[in-house]
């Protein structure tokens, strides 16, 4: 260490002339002047700059609480216009669907309705083929010859007469037994008397002919007559089902609608969060920036002090050295720090 000082020394010594050249050329007591006025100033400046930055710094916590109120806020809307999407698609699938549903009845019921029309025609054409044999039968009957026995017999129209109100009186009144017994009785009698009028009527082979045509064609009339039935009745329950789908798929489009609607609401709203997210972070930034410059300026400050403190220091051991006291290790690193050596 001492033949560290003693080197440290030698170079003191050796550029001694230089650096008092320099002293003269710079006096001390200008330095301490110009140094006390730095000192004042920044001093001056930094407690304005304390200040300054003490708001800034408010100003910027504020900003960015706000930043994240508004990024919450965003994130919160983002979530429920998924949600409303979600929801909207579903609708929509259901609503998809139930059209679907709704087409194929639809296609169903204008299959039977087709059938309808077609068993119509048929029936129809039964029909006037019925009206034309029932003619031509009772024209044939109004032919066939009466006999005496014909004449006092009652016809099958006044026996069917009879027979119907006789079952109405058996199915309306309280009778005794003995009457109720004598009523089934002639409601027999009645019965095998119209089957042997019907029987004798039909004995001519012609007329017998006629009859078994005419049934055979009421049988096919009464066919298609019933088919009409039951595919217009199968088509009206196509037709029900078809419109109670529609009618479903209308409710389900319609909360699919409003689905949309708060979809829409609810992407401008997080838009609007977002956008004024991202304006609050713009000030963050510009703030952060504000603050940095002045926590820089104060560094400069201290640093610019600290450095002029080491000069002072540094030209008091220099005078010390000039005037022949004996350097420490530290004194000779402090005059080699601020250039000196």
């Amino acid at each position: 260490m001492e033949e560290f000082v003693e080197e440290k020394i030698e170079q003191l010594e050796s550029s001694e002339e230089t650096v008092v050249d320099a002293a003269v050329e710079t006096p001390v007591e200008e330095v301490q002047a110009e140094e006390a006025e730095v000192v004042e100033m920044t001093e001056e400046e930094a407690a304005q700059s304390s200040e300054n930055l003490e708001k800034l710094e408010q100003k910027r916590s504020v900003i960015n609480n706000d930043a994240e109120k508004h990024k919450r806020l965003r994130d919160d809307l983002n979530k429920q216009t998924k949600e409303w999407v979600s929801k909207r698609d579903a609708l929509n699938a259901q609503v998809r669907d139930l059209v679907e549903q709704a087409g194929k009845h639809r296609e169903e019921r204008d299959a039977l309705n087709q059938k309808v029309r077609e068993s119509k025609v048929f029936r129809d054409e039964c029909n006037q083929k019925v009206t034309a044999l029932t003619d031509e039968y009772h024209a044939m009957r109004k032919d066939q010859p009466q006999t005496d026995k014909d004449k006092d017999r009652p016809s099958i129209k006044q026996l069917r007469k009879e027979f119907s109100e006789l079952e109405r009186k058996q199915e309306t009144q309280v009778l005794k037994k003995k009457d109720e017994e004598a009523l089934v009785k002639r409601l027999k009698e009645i019965d095998m008397q119209i089957k042997e009028l019907e029987n004798a009527q039909e004995l001519s082979g012609d007329l017998r002919e006629k009859s078994a045509e005419l049934r055979e064609a009421k049988a096919e009339a009464e066919k298609y007559h019933k088919l009409v039935s039951e595919y217009a009745e199968n088509a009206q329950k196509e037709h029900d089902l078809m419109i109670t789908l529609y009618e479903q798929a209308d409710a389900l489009r319609k909360q699919a609608d409003e689905a949309q609607a708060k979809f829409i609401e609810c992407k401008k709203a997080a838009d609007e969060e977002h956008k004024k997210h991202i304006e609050q972070i713009k000030s963050f930034h510009e703030t952060d920036k504000d603050v940095a410059a002045i926590k820089n300026k104060q560094k400069a400050v201290r640093k610019k002090r600290t450095d002029a403190d080491s000069k002072k220091a540094a030209d008091d051991i220099f005078s010390r050295f000039k005037n022949g006291e004996k350097l420490s290790t530290e004194d000779l690193m402090a005059l080699q720090k601020s250039g000196y050596l």
